[in-house]
């Protein structure tokens, strides 16, 4: 795929009339999407979508006469909301858990398991704080993926609830507001890791990838750089944990990641050490920018077909972005087909490293 055909926004039909999607949304395709879309009804005037992806949820609350707002984290997301919607819903860049208290009538929500227990916790707390007393939470998940628990927790925050729709493993329930929400207690976190004598400290929000730890692939692809980087760009770079070791290695530092959440935790951690945007691959990039290394660990799924399509752009945007001479570090799982990609593109590409996982090195000649 090239970078040209992963950055377009493509027109998909929906009931009612159509949304833009691209690899790297989320919601198509996907269940839960499409059984809560279907399921819920109606209350009030003013409704929230909480982890909209590309607005099958949100489409359906517009479609019965709401009043929408979508609050979305990924910027792949963002881009195809903006574009289906305009200003027939309010599409905001945020967080579920800093929504505005007791302003609508209705929150629905895709239970974001993918993202672990906290973040569903506080994502379900925001939409009870969210929700004005008689207001109404419509939930949708797998009960392979925890939908039972989050459904209790959900009747604890906010009173009574009813499954009403079932499609396999995927499950839609309905709760009301009984009683007010508790306040929001403290969300941040942090650990120190220490990297070549210096210890270094990590601050997180929940839900970011690898939050308390460095993965063992960051760790290793860190041992392979030299010292003199050079203008650095890290492409999918979450909270900082790759970037923030080279702090003193680089002419300058560019960190590029799409999820909200990391990006918020990498201007914490990186502060005015680095230049951190909220980018779809590297479509928060001026024309023309190049730089001299780009390092980066890209997400991937087994089975998991926009998150290989997200990765494989990883390499289409950092053969773009490389300026001649320039060096690429990879790391992965090691059964991770990227080799024949990365040779498709860069003339000269090894591997520099293989343990738990594998760090491959592309240079750009031409």
């Amino acid at each position: 795929m090239s970078l040209e055909t992963y950055h377009t926004l493509r027109k998909t039909p929906v009931k009612g009339g159509f949304l833009y999607t691209k690899p790297g949304a989320r919601g198509l395709n996907n269940p839960a999407y499409e059984l809560l879309a279907e399921a819920l009804e109606p209350h009030g005037q003013e409704a929230v979508d909480l982890n909209p992806g590309i607005g099958l949820v949100a489409h359906s609350l517009h479609q019965h006469g709401l009043n929408v707002r979508a609050i979305e984290t990924s910027r792949a997301s963002l881009r195809c909301l903006e574009a289906s919607f305009g200003s027939a819903v309010r599409v905001a860049r945020g967080l579920p858990w800093e929504t505005e208290p007791d302003s609508v009538d209705l929150v629905a929500m895709v239970l974001p398991a993918s993202r672990g227990t906290r973040y569903v916790e506080l994502s379900l707390l925001g939409a009870a704080r969210a929700l004005r007393v008689g207001g109404r939470l419509w939930i949708a998940g797998s009960k392979d993926k925890g939908f039972e628990h989050y459904f209790k927790m959900a009747q604890s925050l906010l009173g009574y609830g009813v499954l009403v729709r079932r499609n396999g493993a995927f499950r839609v329930a309905v709760l009301e507001k009984e009683q007010p929400a508790p306040e929001v207690p403290p969300v941040w976190q942090s650990f120190d890791w220490e990297f070549s004598g210096e210890a270094l400290h990590f601050s997180y929000l929940p839900g970011v990838f690898s939050g308390g730890q460095l993965d063992p692939g960051s760790a290793m692809l860190l041992l392979e750089l030299p010292h003199d980087l050079g203008r650095v760009l890290d492409i999918g770079g979450g909270y900082g944990a790759l970037s923030r070791p080279l702090v003193g290695r680089a002419q300058s530092l560019t960190l590029l990641e799409d999820d909200w959440v990391s990006v918020l935790s990498a201007q914490k951690n990186l502060g005015e050490l680095a230049t951190v945007l909220h980018s779809d691959v590297d479509e928060a990039l001026t024309e023309g920018q190049t730089f001299t290394t780009i390092v980066s660990n890209p997400p991937f799924h087994v089975g998991g077909l926009v998150v290989l399509e997200t990765a494989t752009a990883f390499i289409e945007a950092a053969y773009a972005r490389l300026e001649r001479g320039g060096k690429f570090y990879l790391v992965a799982n090691r059964f991770l087909p990227y080799e024949p990609l990365l040779e498709a593109r860069f003339a000269t590409v090894r591997t520099v490293a293989v343990k738990s996982h594998k760090v491959l090195m592309a240079q750009k000649l031409g």
